[in-house]
């Protein structure tokens, strides 16, 4: 007899998640979508990085130290991001540009995310993690989008894209992801 196995099939589920991520709609049929499955030591640099940019960020940024808390509690965790290689060539302003040339002639400002970007690309990536994250409620897992695992992922180097979010992914009988303090 096997007892609680659930946990043992978490890492499998992940890439399914991402599986989800991956096939999920993309504009113009370009897909810019960036995945990854956090291995065990990357959790710690995740972690710590995520301390860091809150010592780094001040007073209110102690939510940071939480969510590293909880990514180092969860059973697994996937990273979702966009590295954008170019724009839609709509020219429709969104980004707050008038044409996508000069949004794509601007230097990118680098903080814990890369911009400006085309304002699809940011679509493509929400339209991911919702169809990453529609998946894991499927599985009945319990998870969060968090972007402080995202942006420490990037600042960390750990996944090379424009923007990044991350999703920890726990199965246990309470979600260690509601009464959060």
């Amino acid at each position: 007899m096997i007892f609680n196995p659930e946990s043992d099939v978490l890492d499998a589920l992940a890439k399914s998640i991402l599986l989800a991520a991956r096939t999920a709609p993309k504009a113009k049929g370009v897909d810019d979508i960036v995945t990854a499955l956090v291995e065990k030591e990357d959790v710690e640099v995740l972690a710590s990085t995520m301390e860091r940019l809150a010592d780094q960020k001040g007073e209110g940024f102690v939510f940071l130290k939480r969510d590293a808390a909880n990514l180092q509690n969860a059973g697994a965790a996937v990273l979702i991001g966009v590295k954008t290689s170019g724009a839609a060539g709509l020219n429709c302003g969104a980004c707050g540009f008038e044409t996508c040339a000069e949004m794509l002639d601007r230097q990118k400002v680098k903080v814990e995310f890369m911009g400006p970007n085309c304002m699809f690309k940011y679509v493509d990536l929400g339209i991911a993690v919702g169809a990453a994250v529609a998946k894991a409620k499927d599985f009945c897992i319990d998870n969060r989008v968090m972007y402080t695992v995202g942006a420490a992922a990037r600042v960390s180097g750990l996944l090379d894209a424009d923007v990044v979010f991350g999703i920890p992914l726990s199965v246990t009988g309470k979600n260690i992801f509601f009464d959060r303090k």
